[in-house]
C-alpha cells in the first residue's frame, strides 16, 4: 500500500470492523506483524493484541464509528492524523491524534496515539 491516505483509511476501517475474522485480515494488509501501538491506555506489541485492543474499544462504544477528523500530514514513513469516534455523522464523543510509521513493506510498524477529548467516566 503505497498510498498513505489509502492506509490510514484502511486502518480506520480495522477499528470498525466488528468481524473478528474479518478484522484480523485487515490487521494484516495494514500492519507489520510486530507493530507496536500506544496510547494512554494501553501499550501492545503485535496485531494479535491490537486486535484485542480493538474488540475492548468496541465493547466499551458499542454502535460508534472512527472516521478521519480531516488530512493526513505525511512525511519519508510518517503519517499523523485526527480521528474522530462517534455515532456516524455525528459528533465525535472522542477525538484522537496519531502518528504511525510505516515499515520498508508498506504496513505500518508503530502507532503513537494520543487523546484530545475523551467523556468523563470512559
Amino acid at each position: 500500500m503505497s498510498d498513505m491516505n489509502e492506509l490510514v483509511q484502511r486502518y480506520l476501517a480495522a477499528w470498525n470492523e466488528t468481524d473478528a475474522a474479518a478484522r484480523q485480515a485487515v490487521l494484516a494488509e495494514v500492519f507489520a506483524q510486530d507493530a507496536v501501538y500506544t496510547d494512554p491506555l494501553v501499550s501492545v506489541r503485535g496485531r494479535d493484541g491490537l486486535d484485542a485492543t480493538i474488540a475492548a474499544v468496541q465493547g466499551q462504544f458499542g454502535g460508534l464509528v472512527f472516521s478521519l477528523g480531516g488530512t493526513v500530514d505525511a512525511h519519508h514513513d510518517i503519517a499523523r492524523f485526527t480521528w474522530h469516534l462517534g455515532p456516524e455523522g455525528g459528533e465525535p464523543i472522542v477525538i484522537g491524534f496519531d502518528v504511525a510509521v510505516i515499515g520498508d513493506d508498506g504496513r505500518i510498524s508503530q502507532v503513537l496515539g494520543f487523546l484530545d477529548k475523551v467523556p468523563a467516566g470512559a
